[in-house]
């Protein structure tokens, strides 16, 4: 099959990078004339485990190229997959304007039939006005689909080869059966629905997988109160099979270009229609305060953070990832600075990235785990990457001034924190340190 896949992000270049893979012929376009360039030189824009391996070996197939013409691009399609960025505005709204300028172009660019899939999350109806700012321009037959992605960032390969289903949202048999050819390598869970059901089911999956988290960080709170483990909570709560295991892991909140955006735009389509989401709205705010436990228990354990050296690892929003969109380390360095305390930072992918955001002065950069925690008062793990698990802690309290752990993504065991003496702060759980001995010894 020949597909043009609208949007080299995330969504646009992984899917297409796999659909080359699949056998079809792909051509990926993007506006940004520097981006196109980046990826003809085999220079991947995004990181991703996986992706340049297998972009590589798709163009030396000839099975992938890219371009900022689109018009080129479509002459030959059969397939025009937009997936192009919905950012928030400051509403919640999803921003809809590159999504509406694709398909100005679309329009004027149609030369015979072509199916039409939107695979960007959009709110409902999208497909309907899509369809008639198409429409408007050409006189060419084609027609609508929506076939939302699932991946995450950071297995976003293994997500769009291994997928749990595919959502097709068709309205016709034609548009329905060349999804599902399509997509049958990939599973034999392919669920065909109507256009407004499959947009909703992208929002009503993040919303859910969201409320999750937010549900068990709601948990962890209460277990730090009562004296009770939220990793053993989680773990007798998981084994239910109508509650099941996935998001139940205790923490400093979600962050990323997802979860944040699609709730709030979930939210904002409801009030669209007169619906108030208490549930949801509670979700975003319980989210928003659960990073803030990081700065509580940093002033537990230091009774002020004034001149303090606060160590940070961990800047992206999750590992295996360079993404630092509302991660929980943008806010949480905000307040530390508004506390007066230096924030020395290390992250193994995502330090160009969050520079761009943080620029501040009083931010110190360091290019190795051990540099960022030497001298430092406390240590803050705010994204649980491999390396920082394989350090020997001994060594890091050896480095410290004051051997003080807040262990934002619960990643340690006691068996990793046996030998050394810190005063342990995790999430849902007892700390492993006497409270007394941080306050009144180490201060």
């Amino acid at each position: 099959m020949n597909i043009t896949v609208v949007g080299t992000g995330y969504v646009g270049l992984v899917s297409g990078v796999c659909y080359a893979e699949l056998g079809n012929r792909v051509v990926c376009v993007d506006k940004d004339a520097h981006k196109i360039m980046q990826l003809e030189r085999g220079e991947i824009p995004i990181y991703e485990p996986g992706l340049k391996e297998l972009a590589d070996a798709n163009v030396r197939r000839g099975r992938l190229s890219y371009t900022s013409d689109l018009h080129e691009a479509m002459r030959l399609s059969e397939l025009v997959i937009i997936a192009v960025g919905t950012p928030p505005l400051p509403s919640g709204e999803a921003d809809m304007r590159y999504i509406e300028s694709v398909a100005a172009e679309i329009g004027e660019a149609l030369g015979h039939y072509q199916l039409i899939v939107i695979k960007s999350t959009v709110p409902v109806g999208t497909n309907e006005a899509v369809r008639g700012l198409i429409a408007a321009r050409t006189r060419q037959p084609f027609e609508m689909a929506s076939v939302p992605e699932f991946l995450r960032e950071g297995s976003a390969v293994q997500d769009t080869l291994h997928p749990d289903r595919i959502v097709i949202g068709a309205d016709s048999s034609r548009a329905a059966h060349t999804l599902q050819e399509l997509h049958r390598p990939l599973t034999d869970q392919l669920i065909v629905t109507d256009i407004r059901s499959a947009e909703m089911i992208k929002y009503a999956s993040n919303a859910f997988l969201a409320t999750k988290i937010s549900f068990i960080n709601e948990i962890a709170n209460i277990c730090e109160k009562v004296g009770a483990d939220v990793t053993e909570v989680a773990g007798g709560m998981g084994l239910d099979r109508r509650i099941g295991a996935a998001f139940l892991r205790a923490g400093i909140g979600y962050g990323g270009s997802c979860f944040p955006k699609d709730t709030k735009a979930l939210i904002q389509i409801a009030g669209n229609v007169a619906y108030d989401f208490k549930l949801l709205k509670s979700v975003v705010e319980v989210n928003h305060m659960q990073r803030f436990g990081v700065i509580d228990k940093l002033l537990r354990a230091l009774g002020h953070l004034q001149g303090r050296r606060v160590a940070i690892w961990g800047l992206a929003f999750k590992p295996e990832t360079d993404d630092v969109r509302d991660a929980p380390a943008i806010e949480i360095i905000e307040r530390l600075l508004e506390l007066g305390a230096t924030p020395v930072v290390h992250d193994p992918i995502a330090m160009p990235n969050f520079r761009r955001i943080a620029a501040d002065p009083r931010i110190v950069w360091c290019e190795q785990p051990l540099d960022a925690v030497r001298g430092a008062d406390a240590l803050c793990l705010l994204t649980e990457w491999s390396q920082y698990l394989r350090q020997d802690l001994r060594e890091v309290e050896r480095a410290m001034a004051r051997p003080i752990l807040i262990d934002g993504r619960n990643a340690y065991s006691a068996e990793q924190l046996a030998g050394a003496h810190f005063a342990y702060y995790p999430v849902g759980r007892p700390a492993m340190n006497n409270e007394d001995i941080a306050l009144h010894e180490l201060i």
